[in-house]
């Protein structure tokens, strides 16, 4: 037998075993339900994961929305492409970041105001998804309590997905996730001094 024939065998004996391991694992996972994924971490690319699968999601045919709970000084690129597709509600909620708004007031009526759409939101049964992005800053800064926002996320409609960004989770988020990703942040351009770039960081 040659090298080739006996890399070939042993190849295929390992993607026999693979497929066995993943075949159990797919006929375990028999619940279907909504899911709730947090993304967080100091890593880029946390909105932007959540924008893609609610791409995802609209490629099934699903109703979504989207609240920003910081971004809102600026108009981003995912708001210009999303804010007129007919499955799409999408809300922006702040009034941009806290240290360019120096406005605690303001910043904290602008999070209860997204929160209380929020609430309503996770009760409406025609959405299929919902991205709240940023949210999690609103509950580091005090804006909003951890309980009261876990225990909406934790009610909502069985079907329902829901996904938050942020770079920091409060455990109470945490406790009731079913899916939790950390981004970590080893190199960004901005520190190289690259300026932020429309279709990049916004």
């Amino acid at each position: 037998m040659s090298q080739q024939q006996s890399d070939a065998e042993r190849h295929e004996r390992r993607m026999t075993r693979k497929k066995q391991v993943v075949d159990e694992r797919i006929a375990a996972a028999s619940e279907e339900r909504g899911v709730l994924i947090l993304m967080k971490g100091n890593g880029k690319g946390k909105s932007s994961s959540g924008f893609g699968t609610m791409t995802r999601a609209l490629g099934h045919g699903m109703r979504c929305a989207v609240i920003q709970f910081i971004k809102g000084r600026r108009e981003t690129g995912e708001y210009r492409f999303f804010r007129e597709h007919e499955r799409v509600d999408f809300h922006v909620m702040g009034h941009g970041f806290s240290w360019e708004t120096r406005d605690l007031e303001q910043d904290r009526a602008a999070a209860k105001q997204a929160w209380q759409l929020a609430e309503q939101l996770l009760k409406d049964e025609s959405y299929n998804f919902l991205l709240f992005d940023e949210l999690s800053y609103m509950i580091k800064y005090g804006h909003l309590e951890a309980e009261r926002v876990a225990h909406a996320i934790a009610e909502r409609p069985h079907h329902q997905n829901v996904i938050v960004t942020g770079r920091t989770m409060a455990r109470e988020l945490q406790v009731i996730a079913d899916t939790i990703s950390v981004i970590n942040d080893e190199r960004h351009a901005f520190r190289l001094g690259v300026k932020a770039q429309a279709g990049i960081e916004y």
